[in-house]
This record gives structure tokens, C-alpha cells and sequence, in this order.
């Protein structure tokens, strides 16, 4: 019988990690990450990464799994989260996964379909388009031929951005009907995506605070440090670290720091509304995260369903 595992997914400080870690603790369940960011060493304060005092509550995968600078990609997550989920169920443990990453998502629940090796000579063409016009050229471009991908890929995403438009020229399709063909499901479990998104209003007031919290928890500090130890790396240009990034470098005072963080992080969290409802079409959606809790219980604990013809 196929073992059943809980998503929560939602937009970026929604309070995911608070409400599987609560589900987690009752169930005695291990967590894994579903965070693009969290993945990276050093990106504490910014990715609001999960405390050790939290860790040490609940076993946590895919957390500090790559130094920054590594090429951490969708592949690479769907191996690593599958095989953290297989262990844990070998060891009789239940899973939760949580976080907001989409593209770590369909690759953890549906897998990755082969895509084209890399094209140096057209990488170097649409890399020196983004040079002379800007980013949003390329990012126009994407949205013209591959809508889907535009959607979920944010305009100031160079390297995804790229990526996208070298395998639609490279094979005339584009990038999401790659992701529909020869997919491998998530084997041995069944699965619920439960969706926290509190509201525009709501999300807002929980942004805001969550920015104030970071920029006194020493964020600036973080990203100083960073960029020290590691230059001007791609997981810097994530919201958050980028505006930073920006006010060390003088363009940014830092009286408009936290609304600049705050503006970019609600405008991200539109692009993850848009994909959750385009790509995850069974989710189920919740402004409360007790009554996600509540769904999730009910589900955990339901009958498996009668064999047909029973």
C-alpha cells in the first residue's frame, strides 16, 4: 500500500514551515525542504532558514546541502529530496514536505523530463543580448514563446531565463511541454498539496514584519559576509539578498531597504499564487493554518480507499 505524504506549499512567508513543523511534532515525521535557497550554507537570515533550536525539534532534509557558488539544480534536488524520503520510509518514519519552490515541487512529486545539453555559441548570444538590452529583453522574449515559463520565471532570473529560451530554440518547444513528457512519478506514496496563502492583506503584514525581523536579525551583515567569502555568487540574486546586495554597492540607501524588500517579495509571491494554480490543479487551498492542520489530519487518518470491486 502506498505510503502518504503531506505538501505544504504556498507563497513565501505564508507560515509553511511553522505549520508543517507543528504536523510534524504530532506525527513524529521528518520535514523536507522544498526551498531553492535554504539549500545554500550561509543563507540563514535571508532564506528564513529553519533554526537549530527547530532542527533539533524535527529531523530536517535539505537544508545546507551546497556551498554557494554550486550549480544546485531541479535534478539534483528531485535526487537528493527522493532519496531523504525513501530513507525515512525505510526507517518507518513519515514524511511532510514544505516550501515554495514550484520547479523543486514538479520535480519531487512528477520528476524531470530529459532536456538538451547546454549550447555554449547560443548561451553566448542570448548572455550578450541581456548585456547590451537588459534582462527584461530576454524575459519579453521568453514570455512571447513560452508564456508558462514566463509566468514562473521572474525577469531579473538571467540564468533561468536563458535557460528556458535555449531549449526552446534548441528543440522549437518550449520548456514547459518538456516538462509534461516522460515525468516519473513520486513512487511509492500518495500524495496531498495543501496550499497556505493567507490573503493579499494578510500576506503583506506577515512580509513586512518577516523583512523588519531579517534586517534586525542581520541581514546586511549576512550578505556582507557573503559576498566576501564568495563574490558576487547566483544565489545573490535572490529577493532579499539582491536589494541588499544593492545598498552595499551604494544603490540603495538604506531608508528604502525593508519597502524595496518588501515590494519584490510580494510581487514573487504573485508568481507563486499564479503557478500553484496552474500547476498544481488538486491542490487544496487554505487562509488558516490550523485548518490546513485539521485537513491534513483528516487525511493521514482516513481509510485507505476499497480495492475496485470490493
Amino acid at each position: 500500500m502506498a505510503a502518504r505524504l503531506v505538501v505544504v506549499a504556498g507563497p513565501t512567508a505564508a507560515g509553511k514551515s511553522d505549520a508543517a513543523l507543528r504536523l510534524c511534532e504530532e506525527r513524529g515525521a521528518e520535514l523536507v525542504s522544498c526551498d531553492s535557497l535554504q539549500v545554500y550554507r550561509g543563507f540563514d537570515v535571508g532564506s528564513a532558514k529553519p533554526s537549530p533550536a527547530e532542527r533539533a525539534r524535527v529531523p530536517h532534509h535539505l537544508i545546507d546541502v551546497a556551498v554557494p557558488g554550486e550549480d544546485f539544480t531541479a535534478a539534483r534536488y528531485l535526487a537528493a529530496a527522493r532519496a531523504a524520503i525513501a530513507d525515512a520510509s525505510r526507517r518507518g518514519c513519515s514524511v511532510v514536505v514544505a516550501g515554495g519552490s514550484g520547479l523543486y515541487l514538479r520535480a519531487l512529486l512528477h520528476g524531470l523530463a530529459p532536456a538538451p545539453e547546454r549550447d555554449p555559441v547560443l548561451r553566448a548570444r542570448l548572455e550578450a543580448i541581456s548585456a547590451r538590452f537588459g534582462e527584461h529583453r530576454l524575459w519579453r522574449h521568453l514570455r512571447r514563446v513560452d508564456p508558462d515559463a514566463a509566468r514562473r520565471i521572474a525577469p531579473r532570473d538571467r540564468i533561468r531565463v536563458v535557460r528556458a529560451l535555449e531549449v526552446f530554440h534548441l528543440t522549437g518547444r518550449p520548456l514547459s511541454a518538456h516538462h509534461g513528457a516522460g515525468e516519473e512519478p513520486l513512487p511509492g506514496h500518495v500524495t496531498r498539496v495543501l496550499v497556505l496563502d493567507p490573503g493579499q492583506a494578510a500576506l503583506r503584514s506577515r512580509v513586512e514584519r518577516r523583512t523588519a525581523a531579517m534586517l534586525e536579525a542581520g541581514l546586511v551583515d549576512e550578505v556582507r559576509t557573503l559576498l566576501g567569502r564568495y563574490g558576487d555568487v547566483r544565489p545573490l540574486a535572490a529577493i532579499g539578498y539582491r536589494e541588499v546586495v544593492a545598498h552595499l554597492r551604494g544603490e540603495l540607501p538604506a531608508a528604502r531597504l525593508a519597502a524595496a524588500i518588501t515590494t519584490s517579495t510580494m510581487r514573487y509571491a504573485k508568481r507563486q499564487r499564479t503557478w500553484f494554480r496552474h500547476q498544481v490543479p488538486g491542490a487544496s487551498w487554505f487562509t488558516d493554518p490550523d485548518a490546513l492542520l485539521a485537513a491534513a489530519r483528516a487525511w493521514l487518518d482516513a481509510p485507505p480507499p476499497a480495492p475496485p470491486g470490493a
